[in-house]
């Protein structure tokens, strides 16, 4: 199975944070899992870390691509079709990090790994 996990699942499973569900602990452990970050997630980790927004002290956001690497995530680029899709999107949601994921999510079919109920609003996918 192909995921995308949300920014914030991203961060938990870094920092083996107990908020993180048994479900999605386990989705991203399994080996014959594809397991994806949106590169939309390194923007916004990185903007965060520079407005002392992140909430992780300490945390050198250049280190992910390394990070992610020994992990085995691997990032999924943003293509065109990926920004129209989000940049199209209806809807109240203004949040840019959620529309790319949304949008990337319904464009490639996968599921999101997100405690996030606003997903569910966008006909996508949830894995919690």
């Amino acid at each position: 199975m192909r995921v995308l996990l949300d920014t914030h699942v991203l961060l938990w499973w870094l920092l083996d944070d107990p908020r993180l569900s048994a479900r999605a602990r386990e989705v991203i452990r399994r080996a014959e899992n594809e397991v994806l970050v949106s590169a939309a997630s390194g923007w916004e980790i990185a903007t965060k870390q520079r407005l002392g927004k992140l909430g992780v002290a300490g945390f050198d956001p250049a280190v992910l691509p390394a990070i992610l690497r020994e992990g085995r995530i691997d990032v999924l680029p943003i293509a065109l079709e990926h920004a129209l899709e989000a940049g199209l999107l209806r809807g109240p949601h203004r949040d840019p990090f959620d529309r790319m994921l949304i949008g990337q999510s319904l464009r490639e079919g996968l599921p999101v790994v997100t405690q996030d109920p606003v997903f569910r609003k966008y006909r996508v996918r949830v894995i919690w």
